[in-house]
C-alpha cells in the first residue's frame, strides 16, 4: 500500500484512522456502511446506548468552528459509552502559541484513544495520525478543502437507503465543487463503490480543474447536468474558501443553479435531493424542494450518528488488536 491507504489501513486492510475517502475499497466501504446500519433500530432512530467504547476517551479536537459535525461525533462517542473531552481551541493553549505536535503530545499523557479533529489546513489530521503512539485512533472531520470522509460515508449510507447501489445511479454534484471538501471525499467514495456516472454542474470558476482526472462530467448548464440522476447533492457557497468574487451574487448563483422544483424535473422521477448543510434557502435550493418529498437532508443528520458510530467502533476495535 501507498498513498493515504498506507497511512489509515493496516497490511491486512483493517481501517486504524479514517482520514480520507480515497482508496478506500468497495468492500470496506460497505462493511463500513452495514456497520453503520446495526446501530439503526427497526424505526430507523439510533441505539441510545451500546457499551463498545466503555472505558474509552474519545477527544474532539476542533480547530475550526463547527455545529452539526461536532455535535453528532459528541452523540456518535456518547451511545457507545466512551468518556468525550471537547477542546475549546479559542481558551486552549494551541491558542497561545503551543504548536500542533506539542498540542498532541499533552493529549496523549493524558491517555486518550481517539482524536477526532477538524483544523482549517489540509493535511492536520495526517500530521497528527503520522506522530500518534500505536494505541490512538484519528478520525478526520474536515481539513481544509481536502476531505471530509465521514460526511462522504454518511451521504453514501443515505444513497443506498433510499436509491441502492451507487454502482447502478448517476448522481450530479451541484455547486460550489471548488472549495468543497463535502464534494471531494463524495466523488472518492463513490468512485470506490463503483458509481459508473459522477457529474459536477455549477460555473466554471466554481468547479475544480481536475474533475476529468477524478472519473467526473462538468456541466455549466443545470439542465444538462440534471438529465436523467438519480441523486442530486446540492452544496453551500464556501465563501469563507474563496479568495476573489468567483461570482456576480448569490441571486445571480440562485437564477442560474438553485434547485427549484422546475429543475428537479429534469431528473429522474423519485430522485432524492441531498444536502450536507447548513442549507442557504433561496441561494442554493428553494423552500418548495428543501420541505418537499425529495429532500432527505434531516435522514442525512440521522445516518451521520450511525456513520460516527461505526468508523469509531471499526478504528479503536482495530487499534486495540494492534497491540494486544
Amino acid at each position: 500500500m501507498h498513498g493515504p491507504a498506507a497511512l489509515q489501513l493496516t497490511s491486512e486492510g483493517r481501517l486504524k484512522h479514517l482520514l480520507t475517502t480515497e482508496g478506500l475499497s468497495k468492500a470496506l466501504i460497505t462493511e463500513l456502511l452495514n456497520t453503520a446500519e446495526s446501530f439503526l433500530s427497526s424505526q430507523g432512530q439510533p441505539v441510545k446506548k451500546a457499551p463498545l467504547l466503555r472505558g474509552k476517551t474519545v477527544v474532539n479536537l476542533f480547530f475550526e468552528n463547527s455545529t452539526r459535525t461536532r455535535t453528532t461525533f459528541d452523540i456518535a462517542a456518547h451511545r457507545l459509552s466512551a468518556d468525550v473531552v471537547t477542546l475549546d481551541i479559542r481558551t486552549s493553549s494551541a491558542s497561545k502559541g503551543e504548536t500542533l505536535f506539542d498540542t498532541l503530545k499533552n493529549l496523549e499523557a493524558m491517555q486518550a484513544d481517539l482524536f477526532v479533529v477538524r483544523h482549517s489546513a489540509g493535511g492536520a489530521p495526517f500530521f497528527i495520525a503520522n506522530r500518534v503512539t500505536p494505541n490512538i485512533a484519528v478520525i478526520n472531520a474536515g481539513d481544509g478543502t481536502h476531505a471530509h470522509p465521514t460526511q462522504a460515508l454518511l451521504d453514501l449510507m443515505t444513497i443506498r437507503k433510499h436509491k441502492g447501489d451507487p454502482a447502478n445511479l448517476s448522481v450530479a454534484i451541484v455547486g460550489d465543487v471548488k472549495h468543497s471538501r463535502v464534494a471531494r471525499s463524495l466523488i472518492h467514495g463513490l468512485r470506490g463503490m463503483k458509481c459508473p456516472d459522477i457529474r459536477a454542474i455549477g460555473p466554471g470558476t466554481l468547479l475544480p480543474g481536475d474533475l476529468d482526472h477524478l472519473g467526473v462530467r462538468a456541466f455549466h448548464r443545470i439542465d444538462h447536468g440534471l438529465a436523467g440522476v438519480d441523486v442530486i447533492v446540492l452544496l453551500r457557497l464556501q465563501k469563507e474558501r474563496m479568495t476573489s468574487a468567483l461570482l456576480p451574487s448569490e441571486r445571480e448563483f440562485f437564477n442560474l443553479y438553485g434547485m427549484t422544483e422546475d429543475r428537479l424535473k429534469y431528473s429522474r422521477p423519485g430522485a432524492i435531493v441531498m444536502h450536507p448543510g447548513p442549507i442557504n434557502r433561496g441561494v442554493e435550493i428553494s423552500n418548495e424542494v428543501a420541505d418537499g418529498p425529495q429532500a432527505v437532508i434531516l435522514d442525512q443528520v440521522t445516518n451521520g450518528i450511525a456513520v460516527r458510530m461505526a468508523v469509531m467502533a471499526m478504528t479503536i476495535s482495530t487499534q486495540q488488536d494492534l497491540v494486544s
